[in-house]
């Protein structure tokens, strides 16, 4: 119901979101002669703030097309190296004319970069990848929104994640592969690895954790102590919703993305309040670059998925 609730919410206010966004065209271009009325520049500043505080916040894209590597600019590719229901392994492939460029690219080390499966995309690794370009050959995780993945895919669990871990590390080669685990994945990353290991198997040249808490008794967050604090069936009726029935996941039992949104602006409201006040100053006094900076950060932070119910509570 309170998904319902939510969506039906957005349907009411998208009018007015589009009539902000229209608006502040309206008094902040400068071929506008609204644009030369008094006090147009806090008209602007005042709508645009509004059209981001209502408009939905789709996926970014990680938009990598090129990076410099062996002192060439090679060329970026982004591919799918294999897709799964949950996630998508996505490859960044890159491609140059210059024959001992190709050469040395070819020699480079592959990296996996385990991204979280937490609220928000695996785009938020964006400059980590465009990093690892330079001198390895790059795939990472690409976890997708529990909403668009319909009820006859099953179900996604803990051991799922583990298990998709697995194949994504054996898919990039086993020998090859240094696999690097960013928040929290690094739990199920060292379990994949562990189990992997266990069995006899080959495992990944280096394995790096990145952090995550691999044992929340030391130094916990207020996340943890609410984890230690509530029974499990507070967070499965206080928590899981069922995705409505205009998404292709329809039925499914999720943890949605607009709560955890929530948490993430609880966590530090303050912040958030003065970061938003700031934009609009900065907008009224003509500053747009810092202006963009604003707008770059929360399309990325304003950008969440849902997770499976099943992997939420597992964790």
């Amino acid at each position: 119901m309170l998904y319902l609730m939510h969506e039906w919410q957005r349907s009411m206010l998208s009018p007015l979101t589009y009539w902000a966004e229209a608006s502040a065209k309206m008094f902040g271009d400068v071929a506008s002669p609204f644009a030369r009325m008094p006090g147009a520049d806090r008209a602007a500043a005042g709508y645009e703030l509004m059209f981001r505080l209502g408009k939905a916040y789709e996926k970014p894209e990680f938009d990598i097309h090129s990076v410099h590597a062996h002192g060439h600019d090679v060329a970026i590719v982004e591919q799918v190296a294999l897709a799964k229901p949950f996630c998508t392994l996505k490859r960044f492939k890159r491609f140059s004319d210059d024959q001992s460029t190709v050469d040395k690219m070819k020699n480079d080390p592959a990296v996996l970069v385990v991204a979280p499966l937490s609220g928000h995309h695996s785009t938020l690794l964006r400059d980590t990848v465009r990093t690892l370009l330079r001198d390895h050959k790059v795939y990472i995780t690409d976890w997708v929104d529990a909403r668009m993945i319909p009820l006859d895919e099953g179900s996604f669990s803990l051991a799922d994640y583990v298990a998709y871990v697995e194949e994504f590390i054996r898919h990039v080669g086993v020998h090859r592969a240094h696999v690097v685990s960013v928040c929290q994945p690094t739990v199920p990353v060292l379990a994949a690895v562990s189990l992997m290991a266990a069995r006899g198997e080959a495992t990944p040249a280096t394995l790096t954790l990145m952090g995550g808490p691999i044992d929340t008794r030391k130094s916990p967050t207020s996340v943890d102590n609410l984890a230690t604090t509530r029974p499990l069936s507070w967070f499965r009726n206080q928590l899981i919703h069922k995705v409505p029935y205009q998404y292709p996941g329809a039925g499914r039992e999720v943890y949605p993305g607009f709560l955890q949104h929530a948490g993430f602006l609880a966590m530090n409201p303050s912040r958030h309040v003065m970061s938003h006040w700031d934009f609009y100053e900065n907008l009224r006094k003509g500053d747009l670059d810092d202006a963009e900076q604003h707008r770059k950060f929360y399309d990325e932070y304003n950008a969440v998925l849902d997770m499976p119910a099943e992997y939420y509570l597992d964790t």
